[in-house]
């Protein structure tokens, strides 16, 4: 009733179009109607000109919703950046006012984020401990002013009624630090001030049994057991849904079609098997109270979505965290942000938690930030408490294959695999011939009793195409044309041989090249230097691995990778001649003059197929490998990694040292000032010796082992500041293997046939489906407070 009256008063109705005054609903009009806050007899009520315009109040039904979900989605957390209230429609107010009350007032927890400012003799700043005392109260960081979230709700309400207060803490900002909570008590003021009267409109509206509606309408007890039987079986049907990553709406969904959609028909099918869902559901609900209608469905999709966030953030043990951020397209063609959180949870366990995505515009880096300071505050965190940030999408495994194409060589071998693998793949009779070969090649190996037999040896197998988004696929492509080269070659003979196939010039062109030492010496070299980081690249996708064992990971790929340069070409040559003899391949003699294919004799370099094939590939290589691997570590990045590594017990604290870690609390200024630093160098000192002097902490193997081992024996208040730096090392990223996670689940999630979904319905059903073992967790009875808490329902729990 409210918003139709809200309605009616913007765009009163007019019998004669051609009146020299209608009603306008353009802000600008040169003539709106008297009741419009812009209208010349009123006091002026627009915004500062950096907020954009919202108020349309004459767009359409369907645009009003759709502008209604990009307001919730992007409403500023920090007071200083509102726009006041009565710059959005009216019609939109009220949503907008449940989000906030959601959200609850903007209270950031540290200490450090507020600024200290000079009044009078004395610095002076808000303290945190206020909020204790002052439940209303909000803090700017952009502005370092305090608001009253109730006032700054409710005031364009009392501007009407003439009783205008001051806008002290709704638009300007309180600063007076000096007298702080004197000022809080006096803004309070007595029963009847405007402050209490917002406070007492924000529990009414919240609390939906107080509503005209509900009291006109009256619940029989009946009527409310009905009702959660309704709402329990909807949320159920989207819980399913959701967890399968299933489309909820469907083409055609009335009376007649023989398939609503899946949301409508799980629903037919609980009322099909349950006698009491069936009383209350379709034909038997009330025709307003169906629960089918898409908006109900997103409402559910964001309760559940919500209820999972709000669990993940209480499931920090400490405040600081790190973020793994990444942009990809998706089916729209949209460029969305992935954000993960990195944290310590309660049980001293490092943790990766998806938090959504973002449409972004622009991927430069002002949009990016900007678009995570946006969803990080959506999560009521603060960007102060953020501590590691992790965004290069590359995996080491990418990184090491674009850095060998850029041989020529090299770059040759793998676009020849590649076409391989493509033109087998390509056709179904193809693929079938290659494991009838496959078959046939076991058949023959196993009569002449030459084939190794085992558990998961010798299994059916196809030829793997290499993707950029999969970090293992280059390796997993070689491996699969090493094992099954033979019945490749066939096949492609097969199809060199058949004239009514496609391709025949390319597949003869294939043949020849795979069938050459140079593809054979290419293909076994990529094969062991992909072998050597392949385990380290799995090892770096663990979502609770830690920075500490991550970089030593890498330095013994880089062993190896150097072991190898140094002492394993002829076994590399021995391994490659080998298989080039069993598969009837030339090979060259190394004491030969290397002569390039393509080239003149004349021309070419005087080195010999031995200095060629080690110097110019091999070592070469190689030494890439291990350049971009150093490469990778920046000196300032090195040190930090050696420093951290200090705190590891490996080897009874064989990298410990005393310095190094001081130098580690050097690089968080906010959290050690000078004192903090005293206390954590005399703390050092009895540190190393209780560690050493226990048996049972030198069985640890990492620096998570030693963080949890720290709370269970109570040390963690003990060494509270060499606790705080193994947090910070806990905390920082090792790669972005859960954003890539999120990517994939997106192509699941949004199709070609559901390329128009919004982009909050998207994170929504991302996090959930994502994160379902959090949301399996969480009890219906919290999501349907949520669902309420959302906008008024005409039936109540």
């Amino acid at each position: 009733m409210e918003w139709y009256f809200q309605r009616k008063s913007i765009n009163p109705p007019s019998n004669n179009p051609s009146s020299s005054n209608p009603p306008s609903n353009n802000p600008a009009s040169s003539n709106p109607p008297s009741n419009n806050p812009a209208s010349s007899n009123q006091p002026s009520n627009n915004p500062p000109t950096s907020h954009p315009p919202l108020n349309y109040s004459g767009s359409p039904k369907r645009s009003q919703v759709t502008e209604l979900d990009e307001i919730l989605a992007n409403l500023p957390a920090d007071p200083g950046l509102r726009p006041p209230l009565n710059y959005y429609n009216p019609n939109f107010r009220e949503q907008i006012r449940r989000a906030y009350l959601q959200k609850g007032p903007c209270q950031p927890k540290s200490q450090n984020d507020m600024p200290q400012t000079l009044m009078g003799e004395s610095n002076r700043r808000f303290l945190v401990k206020w909020f204790d005392s002052f439940v209303w109260l909000e803090y700017s960081k952009e502005k370092d002013a305090a608001f009253c979230l109730y006032c700054y709700l409710f005031k364009c309400d009392f501007d009407k009624l003439g009783k205008t207060g001051s806008d002290v803490f709704t638009e300007k900002g309180f600063k007076n630090w000096r007298k702080g909570p004197e000022n809080f008590r006096d803004h309070v003021g007595q029963v009847g001030s405007l402050h209490n009267k917002a406070t007492q409109h924000c529990t009414d509206l919240m609390n939906q049994k107080q509503h005209v509606e509900t009291i006109v309408i009256k619940q029989t007890d009946q009527a409310r057991i009905n009702y959660r039987i309704l709402l329990t079986a909807a949320l159920d049907c989207t819980r399913y849904l959701l967890r399968q990553c299933l489309p909820f709406c469907g083409h055609d969904e009335s009376e007649t079609s023989s398939n609503k959609g899946n949301y409508v028909e799980l629903l037919q099918f609980l009322a099909d098997h349950d006698e009491k869902v069936r009383a209350v559901v379709f034909e038997n609900a009330p025709r307003n109270l169906k629960y089918i209608a898409p908006t109900i469905q997103k409402d559910l999709i964001n309760s559940c979505a919500a209820e999972t966030i709000d669990a993940i953030i209480s499931d920090m043990d400490d405040p600081f965290f790190s973020i793994l951020a990444d942009e990809s397209r998706d089916v729209s063609i949209k460029e969305q942000m992935a954000v993960v959180l990195r944290y310590v949870n309660k049980k001293w366990q490092v943790i990766e938690r998806f938090v959504g995505v973002q449409y972004v515009s622009d991927t430069t880096s002002s949009k990016l930030k900007e678009a995570i300071e946006q969803l990080i505050s959506s999560t009521n965190l603060s960007m102060s408490r953020l501590r590691g940030q992790g965004y290069d999408g590359a995996s080491n495994m990418r990184a090491l294959v674009a850095v060998a194409k850029g041989n020529e060589n090299i770059a040759t071998f793998f676009t020849t695999a590649s076409s391989v693998v493509n033109i087998i793949g390509e056709s179904c009779k193809r693929r079938d011939a290659l494991r009838e070969q496959q078959q046939k090649d076991i058949m023959e190996t196993l009569e002449i009793d030459d084939l190794e037999m085992g558990r998961g040896l010798n299994q059916e197998t196809t030829l793997k195409r290499p993707c950029d988004t999969r970090w293992n696929s280059h390796y997993d492509t070689l491996l699969s044309i090493n094992i099954m080269f033979h019945p490749v070659v066939k096949v492609l003979e097969w199809i060199v041989d058949d004239v009514n196939q496609d391709n025949l010039g390319e597949a003869n062109r294939l043949l020849k090249e795979i069938q050459t030492f140079d593809f054979v010496f290419h293909l076994y070299l990529m094969r062991f230097i992909l072998g050597i980081t392949n385990d380290s690249s799995k090892a770096l996708q663990k979502k609770d691995q830690d920075i500490v064992n991550a970089i030593m990971l890498v330095l013994r790929c880089k062993q190896k990778l150097q072991s190898m340069r140094d002492d394993d070409f002829d076994d590399l040559l021995r391994e490659v001649s080998i298989f080039c003899g069993k598969n009837d391949i030339d090979v060259p003699n190394m004491d030969d003059l290397f002569v390039p294919q393509g080239r003149s004799r004349r021309k070419a370099h005087k080195i010999t197929n031995r200095q060629y094939y080690r110097v110019d590939l091999f070592l070469t290589i190689i030494d890439k490998q291990l350049v971009e691997l150093n490469n990778r570590f920046t000196e300032v990045n090195t040190e930090l990694l050696l420093c951290m590594a200090c705190l590891s017990l490996a080897y009874n604290f064989a990298a410990f040292g005393k310095q190094k870690i001081l130098r580690f609390a050097k690089f968080y200024p906010q959290e050690f000032n000078d004192r903090d630093f005293m206390k954590l160098e005399d703390q050092l000192g009895l540190y190393i010796i209780d560690m050493q002097s226990i048996t049972e902490f030198s069985s640890l193997n990492g620096i998570t082992d030693l963080a949890e081992k720290f709370v269970n024996t109570g040390r963690s208040r003990i060494y509270n500041y060499v606790y705080l730096l193994l947090t910070f090392a806990l905390v920082l990223p090792v790669a972005t293997a859960s954003v890539q996670r999120a990517f994939s689940a997106m192509n699941i999630l949004k199709t070609p046939l559901r390329n128009k979904m919004g982009n909050q319905w998207l994170s929504d059903s991302l996090v959930v489906y994502i994160e379902k073992d959090v949301f399996s967790c969480i009890s219906n009875a919290n999501i349907m407070r949520r669902f309420h808490d959302i906008k008024h329902r005409r039936q109540q729990l």
